[in-house]
């Protein structure tokens, strides 16, 4: 899998008797100097576009922008096949030098939708630097102030954070109210707050308390009570004679 992100980074086929070379590129328009876009800046293969911002009240440029970040790695539409069996992709955007279709064979295709499928167990977003987990600087950088070597904060810093610093360290169980609406820190009895004393996640365990919490319901529902009733009139009249 190394072997092809790097082949796929780099535009060079990955499998088959040509293996290493460059990827056959069709170059239809003139080469361009000057870059289509601004604040994009490309390093070995790598590419980072920062010219696009969202204030916090522009929800449907947000919701732009999530939906462009979340489209599929392929598109369909300017995918086709030539004469000689080939895949040919047609890019959104044409390259500086004029690219405008690039021209894969079966197999190395193939080996490009390998890569771009994600390893299990794996974060999708990876940070590098003093972003990075253990880096020793990243409580310098993060909102949070979360990093390797920084001690834990007392009561009195924690009251004293700004929205934007409660915001970055919420727990697992406030993302999941803020996400799906869905509050566990609440009981729905009394609406005292809950305490969370563990956290389930082998498979089978979750299926057996699943299992017992049906079971206890449907034996439950069927010792219920049948429903109260008036007594018989003669009865009722009895009692105050």
């Amino acid at each position: 899998m190394n072997a092809l992100l790097g082949h796929s980074i780099t535009y060079r086929i990955a499998v088959g008797p040509q293996a290493g070379r460059k990827v056959f590129t069709l170059q239809t328009l003139p080469a361009c100097d000057e870059p289509f876009d601004e604040g994009a800046g490309k390093v070995a293969g790598f590419s980072l576009h920062a010219g696009v911002a969202a204030r916090a009240w522009e929800r449907r440029k947000l919701e732009r922008l999530c939906r462009y970040i979340s489209r599929q790695a392929v598109s369909e539409k300017r995918l086709s096949l030539t004469p000689n069996g080939n895949i040919r992709y047609q890019l959104k955007t044409p390259y500086r030098d004029g690219t405008t279709h690039v021209i894969f064979e079966p197999l190395d295709f193939i080996a490009r939708l390998a890569a771009l499928v994600p390893k299990p167990r794996v974060n999708l977003t990876r940070f590098h630097g003093v972003f990075a987990p253990n880096s020793k600087h990243r409580g310098s950088v993060t909102p949070a102030k979360r990093g390797k070597g920084n001690k834990p904060k007392s009561v009195d810093d924690l009251q004293e954070r700004t929205p934007a610093e409660r915001r970055a360290s919420m727990s697992w169980a406030q993302r999941l109210k803020r996400v799906f609406n869905i509050d566990i820190e609440t009981c729905r009895e009394c609406g005292g707050a809950v305490k969370v004393n563990a956290c389930i996640e082998d498979p089978v365990v979750i299926k057996q308390i699943l299992d017992h919490l049906k079971h206890k319901a449907e034996t439950s529902e069927s010792r219920a009570l049948p429903e109260s009733r008036a007594p018989p009139a003669g009865l009722h009249q009895g009692l105050f004679d």
